[in-house]
This record gives C-alpha cells, sequence and structure tokens, in this order.
C-alpha cells in the first residue's frame, strides 16, 4: 500500500479505538506517533512542539475558559430556576405554552452560559416534574427539555463555534454573526412544533394555570423583569461589544466572566465554595479541550505528512455534483458520526480534513462554518450516544424511562436537520447579518 493508503488506515484504527472507548486525547497522540514514527520518522516530529506551543499561545483560544467558567457561574447562581419560574408564569396560560417557556428559558440560558450538561441538569430536574405533574406528554417534555439544553452549541458565544473559528480559520465576531439567524430560526422551529403539537394533540400539551406552575413564585411583572433582565444585559454586553467592534471576543469573554460573577453576587450567590468549584469545573472542561486539541495537532500533523489529506481531497473533488456533492456528503458524514463520537472529536479529528477541502472548492468558510456547529449539534441528541440524552436520565424522576427520552428527542433531530437543509437551500441566513455589519462598520 502507498504512504497515502495508509493514512487512511490510521484514521480508521483512531475511529475504531475511540469508539470503542479508549480516552480520545490519548488515543490522537498514540495513533499519531505509531504511524509518524513508522512512516515518517521520529525527526518528523520535530515541527511538534512549536504547534503545540502556538496552540498554547493562541489569543482567541484563551476564550474557551473564560466563557466556560462564565456559564458554570451562572449556573450555580440559581439563573436557570428563576428563569424557568418567570417563564413557567409567562406562557402557561396558552395551549403548550409550559413547554413554550422551556424552550424559551434555554435560549437565554444557551446565550448567557451555553454549557448544555448543566442547562439540560437543572431543567430535567426543576422543570421537568413540573410538566408531568400538568399531565404533559413525558415523550414531549423530555424532549424538549433535551433540545432546549442542546441550543448552547450554536447559540453565540457558544465554545464549539470557538473552536471551529480556529479550526478553519475565521474571524470569531464573524462566526457569532453567521451563526445568529440560523440559531434563532432553530428556536422559532422548535416552538412552532410545540405550538401545533398543543392545538392538534392538546392531550399532550394541556392548558395549565399558570399559577400553579411554581408554588409560592411571585407573579409580578417586576418579579418577571428581574429574573429575564440580568441575562439579556449579560447577553448585551458580551454580544454586542464583539457585534459593533467595541472589544475582541476573548475581550468580550472576560467581560461575561465578569458579569456572570456580579449576577452570583447580587443573589447572594458567590460563595467561597461556590467559586473554587466553578474554578475546578472550569479547569477540568478546559483541561480535556486542549489536550484533545493538542492530540489532534499531532494526528493532523501526521496525516497531511502521509499525504492523507491530498487523498481525501482527491476523493472528495470525483464526487459527482462537484461543490453540492461534497457538501451533502459531509454532513452526512458529520451526522451519522455523531450518533457515536462527541463534538469535540469530531471537531478536532475531522473538521481539519475537510475544512481545507471545502475552501478549495470556494465554498465560503462562514457558512460552512455554521453548517458544522449546526450539524454537530444533533450529536446530543441523537441515540445511543447522545448526552443530552443521558443528562437527562440522570436527572429525570424514576418512572421516566429512557425509551421516552428516546422518543421524545428524534423530532427535534428531525427539526435541526430541516434547519440544515434550510441553511444549506438558502446561505444569505447565515450570510446577510455578517454582511450587514460589515457594511455599517464600513469595511465594504
Amino acid at each position: 500500500m502507498t504512504m497515502e493508503v495508509w493514512a487512511l488506515v490510521m484514521f480508521a484504527v483512531l475511529m475504531v479505538l475511540v469508539m470503542v472507548g479508549y480516552p480520545v486525547a490519548f488515543t490522537l497522540s498514540a495513533v499519531a506517533l505509531s504511524f509518524g514514527a513508522t512512516f515518517l520518522g521520529w525527526q518528523f516530529f520535530d515541527l511538534l512542539p512549536l504547534r503545540i506551543w502556538g496552540i498554547m499561545t493562541n489569543f482567541t483560544l484563551l476564550a474557551v475558559p473564560l466563557f466556560v467558567f462564565m456559564g458554570i457561574v451562572l449556573e450555580k447562581s440559581g439563573l436557570a430556576a428563576r428563569l424557568i419560574e418567570s417563564m413557567g408564569l409567562l406562557c402557561g396560560r396558552m395551549r403548550g405554552g409550559l413547554a413554550v417557556s422551556i424552550v424559551l428559558v434555554g435560549t437565554l440560558l444557551a446565550a448567557s452560559t451555553g454549557v448544555v450538561g448543566a442547562t439540560v441538569v437543572a431543567m430535567g430536574v426543576i422543570a421537568l416534574p413540573i410538566m408531568l405533574r400538568h399531565r404533559y406528554d413525558p415523550a414531549l417534555a423530555t424532549g424538549v427539555i433535551a433540545a432546549s439544553g442542546t441550543l448552547g452549541q450554536i447559540i453565540p458565544p457558544s465554545v464549539i463555534l470557538i473552536l471551529l473559528g480556529d479550526v478553519i480559520g475565521i474571524a470569531l465576531g464573524e462566526l457569532f454573526m453567521a451563526a445568529l439567524l440560523p440559531s434563532l430560526m432553530l428556536v422559532a422551529l422548535f416552538v412552532m412544533y410545540v405550538l401545533v403539537i398543543g392545538w392538534l394533540r392538546p392531550a399532550r400539551a394541556p392548558v395549565v394555570d399558570a399559577s400553579r406552575v411554581m408554588a409560592g413564585s411571585s407573579s409580578s411583572a417586576g418579579a418577571l423583569i428581574m429574573a429575564v433582565l440580568p441575562p439579556l444585559l449579560l447577553v448585551f454586553a458580551v454580544l454586542g461589544s464583539i457585534f459593533f467592534g467595541i472589544a475582541s471576543p476573548t475581550e468580550s469573554a472576560a467581560i461575561g466572566a465578569l458579569g456572570a460573577l456580579i449576577m452570583a453576587a447580587a443573589g447572594k450567590r458567590l460563595t467561597l465554595r461556590a467559586l473554587t468549584d466553578s474554578m475546578r469545573q472550569t479547569l477540568h472542561l478546559t483541561s480535556m479541550v486542549f489536550l484533545i486539541l493538542i492530540g489532534a495537532t499531532a494526528f493532523g500533523l501526521v496525516f497531511r505528512g502521509m499525504g492523507g489529506d491530498v487523498l481525501v481531497e482527491e476523493l472528495m473533488r470525483a464526487l459527482p455534483g462537484g461543490e453540492w456533492g461534497f457538501l451533502v456528503l459531509s454532513m452526512l458524514l458529520i451526522f451519522l458520526l455523531g450518533f457515536f463520537l462527541d463534538f469535540l472529536e469530531i471537531c478536532f479529528i475531522v473538521v481539519p480534513i475537510l475544512a481545507p477541502i471545502a475552501l478549495s472548492l470556494g465554498i465560503d468558510p462562514l457558512w460552512f462554518a455554521v453548517l458544522i456547529a449546526l450539524n454537530l449539534q444533533t450529536s446530543f441528541l441523537t441515540p445511543p450516544f447522545g448526552f443530552s440524552l443521558f443528562y437527562l436520565k440522570a436527572a429525570a424522576p424514576p418512572e421516566i424511562r429512557i425509551q421516552d427520552i428516546y422518543r421524545g428527542a428524534i423530532p427535534f433531530v428531525g427539526l435541526q436537520l430541516l434547519a440544515l437543509g434550510a441553511l444549506l437551500a438558502f446561505p444569505q441566513i447565515a450570510l446577510w447579518l455578517p454582511a450587514l455589519m460589515n457594511r455599517l462598520q464600513g469595511f465594504t
């Protein structure tokens, strides 16, 4: 076999080992070192320390721990509980309104925290028993919570958008702007689906008495404003500073982290223990991301050194349909891998192979990045390894079966694919806002 074919064998070996369950970061490094030493020699890795140093000193990637810290602090501040109370009181009187309120809470939490696991668990613990008490269909209730909790993957500021921007080489501010309208389109699809279910099958999403949604909750307009206004102000401060060119994404992440601390202190939740736990969780998640990134850098270096990228590009260019054939196949590949792999693994292993091919075919990198982000979001909901499904099962009451959660998630996977299809057909959904902001700032 030629060296290029051995590069594909290396990729296949990696996929098998990861699916078997070996730790991703160490598997990436071990496979890269084994194949690299065999086919290229140890001297080839003289370039690796410089690549790792480039990762460690990347100013844009500094936004990752800052946004993670912001999200964890806000989760510990009780933000989710207050938002669920307020939105439940606001929307509870309409048919399916309680489920709509969960979607809106998920949207606000996604824009202000972006921590999928924490969001799903918080809504599962707080909102799911309320929905079941008001005779909501278990599949619909769990599906709404699981899907709404994943919105943090596409709604900026999102960690996956930061990583995709770095892997593909896109300005992060433009990527955030490009993802905004597709994410709002997805939220609208979720809300429309819930309202249609409530209209066609009212037994699955009944009207509830809003005054009974949360026992002891204040229904005053002031309580509603005080619950919703702080996260909205934080989102505006973070995203507005990026969109209007006031701060870089990393600087806006620092603004968000500071704002989260202020909100936690105002709610009297900023204890020494909460702060210590937040820093420890941030360190854990950030270390995991960067270890995978270092392993993926070693793997990518060897894969390209063996000529694997050239062979993959030749295969992709030979597809019928040219640009559209590549887009359809790459989206299908990412969707299928999402059944078995985590979004970080796909981002660091598959995207670096596909992105150069997309650029060589003349595909807009902003559009391609948002397509990938929207596609990766389905990996949280697709059985058997959808992380949101496991998070929710851990937080759900004992009477909720995993089959109920799977059954509830499937329609929302379909809605995500519908949104992906719309974005494929109409690229301006992603490209219109960045172009408008560039014109307003005089860049074009």
